[in-house]
């Protein structure tokens, strides 16, 4: 089955931007919508693009200055040396887009989904003194700060056999995140893709397409964030004190990579919450129930472009 093009999904005529990493990497970014509107960024998740935003993208790109970019390793992004992928790299090149695309002295609404919300938190961390230069607030979809592998629910097993299956969910994320795929059908990928990404429930097409994205991939670049995430977001939690902007927290009641409890412990250790969602359905909120995804970080925006959004809550 041949890949869904842009068109294919609806998304508008968007500009490409060709923004240069610290490190000299390319990434490219696209910006939808007019051009004196009030930006969105958004950072997607792990063997995903720009594409997989496309209903934020033909929701939001309305009225706003919707920009999205694909992380090295994916997408139209440059591949670089296996050596140039960390949780440092994740948050400066987010830093770079930022740099690129918003205007001296604008700020923006910053969504991240799954290693989208990693790069945030991270960035947060790294770019304390850029948070409230840059950002009005921030979404944390699908995502988390710590503990990936000892939450994950893929394998079920006895608990005297938790470890294990804690290994093994490691062994298995770093060999299929890698792994060549053959037009997309690597025996075994597909499966992997629904369970890991979409809920049970899903509409078959959401795991067509997230499997698409899966397999268009570059084989390095996911093996390397694969084992990034493995190994750096395996037993310590990224710091958020440094995140004090408008924060809303995204989490699904399915997911099996990263389930609820992870987004429930995001919301308590965020200094500035302005609200909890917890939807139904697995890892891939904003294509399973986009209407509710898109009403939500419009919700935001208005939060956080108030004049009182320190201390505003969105409605419940």
């Amino acid at each position: 089955m041949p890949a869904r093009t842009a068109s294919d999904l609806g998304l508008p005529h968007g500009k490409t931007m060709i923004v240069h990493a610290a490190d000299g990497t390319r990434l490219h970014t696209e910006v939808f919508g007019p051009t004196d509107g009030y930006p969105v960024v958004l950072a997607h998740g792990i063997t995903c693009s720009v594409r997989v935003w496309h209903e934020q993208i033909k929701d939001l790109s309305r009225d706003h200055r919707v920009i999205a970019y694909d992380h090295r390793g994916h997408g139209r992004s440059g591949v670089p040396s296996s050596t140039s992928f960390s949780l440092d790299h994740l948050a400066a090149d987010l830093d770079a887009v930022l740099a690129a695309t918003l205007r001296p002295g604008e700020r923006a609404v910053i969504a991240g989904h799954s290693m989208g919300g990693i790069a945030i938190s991270c960035w947060s961390d790294r770019f304390r003194d850029r948070v409230a230069e840059r950002a009005d607030g921030v979404a944390l979809i699908n995502t988390t700060t710590g503990e990936l592998v000892e939450k994950i629910k893929l394998l079920r097993v006895p608990r005297a056999l938790a470890g294990g299956r804690v290994a093994a969910a490691r062994s298995m994320i770093r060999s299929l995140g890698g792994a060549p795929l053959v037009r997309g059908a690597q025996p075994g990928s597909r499966r992997f893709v629904q369970m890991m990404a979409v809920g049970a429930d899903a509409d078959p097409a959401i795991t067509e397409l997230v499997h698409e994205l899966f397999a268009a991939t570059p084989p390095a670049g996911r093996g390397a964030w694969a084992r990034v995430l493995v190994d750096e977001v395996g037993r310590k939690y990224i710091d958020l004190t440094g995140l004090t902007v408008p924060t809303l927290v995204i989490g699904s009641a399915k997911d099996r990579l990263l389930p609820i409890s992870q987004a429930r412990k995001i919301a308590a250790a965020a200094p500035n919450l302005t609200k909890l969602v917890e939807m139904p359905g697995g890892h891939c909120a904003m294509l399973e129930y986009p209407g509710d995804v898109n009403r939500y970080l419009r919700e935001l925006i208005a939060v956080a472009t108030s004049g009182s959004a320190s201390t505003r809550r969105m409605s419940s």
